[in-house]
């Protein structure tokens, strides 16, 4: 179960020190359910990453519309936290819900943005930018 961004918010509020925050950061990326090696695929990898990142979408039918569910993983300890902040605005929710999320709001709300190498903040972007295409896709094929 991925957290809550409300909680991930509230945690790092609670830890001052940047060190304690990147160590919060990865312990997110470590709580993340293990991608299957069957996802390792070229299509499911993100480009624009730095880092191998790999981001698996499946669309769910419900009655009140499509929902994402998303399972990820990188080779890179930071960029599974990221992976883990992101999963915790999107993952399960409904693809128009998705849409209205601003990630990088949020991204910028946890102080992320600049406490982390232009590459990352690009690779998060690039995560960013996938799940949002993934959810228009899904608008799409409901209508």
């Amino acid at each position: 179960m991925t957290a809550k961004f409300d909680d991930i918010r509230a945690d790092f509020e609670l830890l001052e020190d940047w060190e304690d925050r990147y160590r919060y950061l990865i312990e997110l990326g470590r709580a993340l359910a293990p991608l299957d090696e069957c996802d390792r695929t070229e299509t499911n990898k993100v480009r624009g990453c730095a880092s191998q990142v790999w981001l698996a979408t499946r669309i769910e039918r419900a009655p009140d519309g499509p929902h994402i569910a998303i399972r990820g993983d990188s080779d890179a300890h930071i960029v599974k936290g990221l992976i883990a902040v992101l999963l915790s605005m999107t993952d399960g929710r409904r693809a128009d819900e998705i849409l209205s999320v601003d990630a990088h709001k949020a991204f910028a709300e946890l102080g992320l943005a600049e406490h982390l190498t232009p590459q990352r903040s690009n690779g998060f972007a690039a995560m960013v930018t996938r799940v949002r295409t993934d959810a228009e896709a899904a608008v799409a094929q409901s209508a």
